[in-house]
């Protein structure tokens, strides 16, 4: 393993993802004239967003020969393209806080939390070292449309970097919001998690060192 931050090379993905978005149901074939790939290609991406949560296969039979297959995007993947949610929910949370009070916000941010850790623990928790954890996490992270990168350190430790924040409007009134994705990496990669900065906080990042478990 190298000091070099490892990110996880996405342009082909990406470009599936709006080409789904933009014309809707598409093949294989389609997708490899487009891209300018072979079809293994494209199935080889298709597969592991599939296993993702970020695409759906639709069979199509036809009159004759065998049926076939069109992909489109899940929620999960319609989630991947910027959408301008953050004003309304700022505005439900202050209400929600007016009329129940903050401990009623921190149990909706606990509730996510707990969302959360039920879809990714089976992909992560599968993971037998730290730094296997450490880079499933990123790449699902980076995939939820945060910019993530991870490295691992000379002393053995790691280091988990994101570079954008889909709801740092939020989070920056709600610091519950920062506290529970902190609780929840440590839950994932069963180590200890430090958050180092915080776009929060002004940062240039959200870093957090990563370490094993003392026995």
């Amino acid at each position: 393993m190298t000091d070099k931050y490892i990110v996880p090379e996405m342009p082909t993905r990406r470009m599936i993802l709006t080409l789904l978005k933009t014309q809707g149901p598409v093949g294989v074939g389609s997708l490899a004239a487009q891209l300018g790939i072979t079809e293994m290609g494209v199935r080889r991406h298709l597969k592991l967003m599939e296993q993702d949560g970020l695409i759906v296969a639709t069979i199509v039979r036809q009159a004759m020969g065998r049926p076939t297959f069109l992909y489109s995007l899940s929620e999960q993947g319609s989630e991947q393209f910027p959408r301008n949610y953050d004003h309304l929910l700022l505005e439900l949370l202050e209400e929600l806080d007016e009329e129940q009070g903050m401990e009623a916000v921190h149990s909706l941010f606990d509730g996510r939390k707990r969302k959360m850790m039920k879809r990714y623990s089976p992909h992560i928790k599968s993971e037998t070292t730290l730094a296997s954890r450490v880079e499933k996490l990123s790449g699902i992270q980076n995939a939820s449309g945060y910019m993530a990168e991870w490295r691992e350190e000379k002393d053995g430790s790691y280091s988990l970097v994101e570079y954008n924040c889909p709801i740092s409007q939020i989070a920056g009134r709600y610091r519950k919001a920062c506290e529970c994705e902190q609780q929840m990496f440590e839950e994932l990669l069963d180590a200890e998690v430090v958050r180092e900065d915080c776009l929060a906080d002004g940062g240039r990042c959200c870093l957090y060192r990563i370490r094993a478990r003392k026995k």
